[in-house]
């Protein structure tokens, strides 16, 4: 099992920024992807990126250039620093993890951001 935590959130105006973090417990060995995923209200979950253990890095093009995603392996800890925020990057952010192959088992409880305009 692994547990995730995500902290960080909270309420910004349009233009600020925001670090949310991600820390993981258990069985972190497993862990070989991070993410992050996003939902807005009345809208579907959305995956915002992704982060390997080798580093490698995905970012959806709506963010590319105002979030950055990283990770400290020895802390187990995945960041999103979110910059230029716009009010339609309001919403609850989850991290998931899983292994090398399959499905985003493990998931956190959510963090709210909320951009003001």
């Amino acid at each position: 099992q692994v547990q995730l935590v995500e902290s960080g959130g909270g309420l910004v105006q349009a233009g600020g920024s925001l670090r949310l973090s991600c820390t993981a417990s258990g069985r972190t060995s497993r862990i070989y992807t991070m993410a992050w995923f996003r939902q807005a209200p009345g809208k579907e979950r959305e995956s915002v990126g992704y982060i390997r253990w080798s580093g490698n890095t995905y970012l959806i093009d709506s963010v590319k250039g105002r979030f950055t995603i990283s990770r400290n392996n020895a802390k187990n800890t995945m960041y999103l620093d979110l910059n230029s925020l716009k009010p339609e990057d309001t919403g609850v952010y989850y991290c998931a993890s899983k292994e090398a192959s399959g499905t985003y088992d493990y998931w956190g409880q959510g963090t709210q951001v909320t951009v003001s305009s």
